[in-house]
């Protein structure tokens, strides 16, 4: 195989890549039911005068499924978090016992989990579309190149592999997803 197409190739294999990965990104930022540290990734401290990640004033910890506990590296620092939490608006009502936050994550409803299980869909459906759209780049970059028509077919049928082999990790990455979603 020439550079050219091997080129072509691994491009398009990295853009598919970095849809699968984005995908797996989006999905962590899903709440599925049980507590994670994740589910305040987008929480912003007033950290003396500066917006800063919770993540880099204090610990993040699960005990069990259903709790989050914030430990603050400086204690002065808990009713910031505590503002932080309540201003990011993720539903949570954070409890203050002097030396550190614990939230309850309340269980999903049913309506909830409908809701979120197409949340999660349409993501998927977005990753397969990053993808087709890395393979109409790939092709039209094959139909450019020259190199003889047999070549160009074959190569664009290596191109479809790629493609189906991805939107295929798509689906089972998204499977397992709704699944944790849906699971009571």
């Amino acid at each position: 195989m020439n550079e050219e197409i091997e080129f072509i190739i691994d491009s398009a294999k990295e853009q598919m890549n970095d849809a699968v990965e984005h995908l797996t990104k989006e999905f962590s930022n899903i709440r599925a039911g049980k507590a994670t540290p994740g589910m305040l990734g987008s929480v912003m401290v007033d950290y003396y005068g500066s917006q800063t990640k919770l993540s880099q004033v204090a610990n993040v910890n699960t005990p069990d499924g259903r709790t989050i506990t914030v430990q603050p590296w400086e204690k002065q620092l808990i009713t910031e978090i505590e503002k932080g939490i309540l201003f990011a608006n993720l539903g949570f009502n954070p409890m203050n016992n002097g030396e550190s936050i614990i939230i309850n994550v309340p269980p999903l409803t049913e309506e909830r989990r409908r809701e979120l299980s197409k949340i999660a869909k349409a993501a998927a459906e977005h990753g397969k579309v990053s993808i087709r759209n890395a393979r109409k780049d790939a092709n039209n970059e094959i139909k450019k190149s020259d190199i003889s028509d047999d070549e160009k077919k074959n190569t664009e049928a290596d191109v479809q592999t790629l493609t189906d082999s991805f939107i295929k990790k798509i689906d089972e990455v998204y499977t397992v997803k709704d699944g944790e979603i849906m699971k009571v």
